[in-house]
């Protein structure tokens, strides 16, 4: 890496099209789990103008189709959608949900000696880097905490007139590999009808202050806010919106890499969701136990196999070697879907709340959301070395 560089992350709000589905189909993964821990769901969910689609394959306990419904327009309620093209009320709900594939469920399943398999074939990533304190990289941690204070203020009344479905983008100068400053950050935010580019500026500008360090706030030619001068119409009556569309959001901000399968709307056997939780749980304790400043993992699996395909480990030069990292993760932990499972404790409906604002760089929880955010490995990994 050079020493001296940009770099960019973006991050996207509960009420951005792609983010209102991402959390009804969650909401409703929890919903199955809730009702059997050991169901299989796989959900996706398409939302334009006073229009929500679900469709998928699922092997769990019923849900009615009314609860479903309840389920879908609670969500977007709480979002915030009152809006005559999207409101909470006036959806129509089209349910397309139907049975799990036999030959995906005989792949999966524990039979005799068979030990329960991977959900598909695939890669998944984790990384973890000493630029902030939970040790994700500083451009998407800021972007999502941007945000996030912004939202929490438009839900407590303190700003008003601001729409639900909102973008952030930051950039920041890196010097000697670390960040030192934001060199431009962008905002556009859903506004009510009338408003100018100065009022929306002004009301949101302290938010995106206090989000960042102290002394790092761009120049104000550079803090940019609804570039194209307005935004009233939002959400999926603006753009369609689909789960699995934000997975660069999702995670580490483009700054590592990332296996291509989406989490939201999938049930913890699914390995795009429960291995990528893993990889950052084990890169993120390589971090906390001083053994790498940045650290990136991968594993691949294939379907119907519990063993890993492959775990490879890169300390990117800046600890202890990765084959000696990973013969030190082989000896501690299961990376079998079951393994998995049961050492991140995922079989429990903790999903809607990860479905907005980032899955990682997260406090975990005391009913067991974020556990993958725990550095309880870390001592472990150190008396190895």
């Amino acid at each position: 890496m050079p020493k001296n560089f940009l770099f960019t992350s973006e991050s996207v709000s509960e009420g951005h099209p792609d983010k209102i589905c991402d959390q009804i189909s969650d909401t409703l993964v929890d919903a199955y789990l809730a009702k059997d821990p050991y169901s299989r769901i796989a959900i996706e969910t398409f939302a334009t103008t006073n229009r929500v689609i679900i469709g998928g394959e699922i092997r769990a306990p019923e849900i009615s189709k009314s609860e479903i419904e309840n389920l879908i327009r609670g969500t977007v309620k709480e979002i915030g959608y009152e809006q005559d093209g999207f409101h909470w009320k006036n959806l129509e709900i089209t349910n397309l949900i139907h049975g799990q594939s036999a030959d995906i469920a005989v792949g999966v399943d524990a039979s005799g000696s068979k030990d329960e398999g991977a959900g598909d074939q695939g890669i998944m990533f984790g990384y973890a880097c000493n630029e902030t304190e939970v040790l994700m990289p500083a451009a998407i941690y800021y972007a999502h905490r941007i945000l996030h204070n912004i939202m929490d203020a438009v839900r407590s009344g303190a700003i008003r007139d601001i729409g639900p479905d909102a973008k952030s983008q930051v950039t920041l100068w890196y010097e000697n590999g670390m960040p030192t400053r934001a060199e431009t950050v962008l905002v556009s935010i859903q506004h009510k009808e009338g408003m100018t580019q100065k009022q929306v500026r002004d009301l949101i500008q302290p938010y995106v202050v206090k989000s960042l360090p102290a002394g790092w706030m761009c120049k104000d030619e550079k803090f940019l806010v609804n570039p194209t001068g307005n935004f009233v119409i939002g959400g999926p009556d603006g753009d369609a919106g689909l789960t699995g569309r934000k997975i660069i959001v999702d995670t580490y901000g483009g700054a590592a890499p990332h296996g291509g399968g989406a989490f939201s709307g999938k049930d913890p056997t699914k390995v795009d969701r429960s291995a990528a939780y893993m990889a950052r749980y084990l890169a993120k304790n390589v971090v906390a136990a001083g053994l790498a400043t940045r650290c990136t993992i991968q594993i691949a699996y294939a379907i119907g196999v519990a063993k890993p395909l492959s775990l490879y480990v890169n300390n990117h030069k800046s600890g202890v070697a990765g084959e000696d990292l990973v013969r030190i993760i082989d000896e501690l932990v299961d990376l079998t879907p079951r393994g998995i499972r049961t050492h991140l404790g995922l079989n429990r409906p903790i999903y809607k709340r990860t479905a907005t604002y980032g899955h990682f760089g997260r406090v975990p929880e005391a009913d067991g959301g974020f556990s993958w955010e725990r550095t309880d490995l870390a001592e472990k990994l150190k008396k190895l070395i």
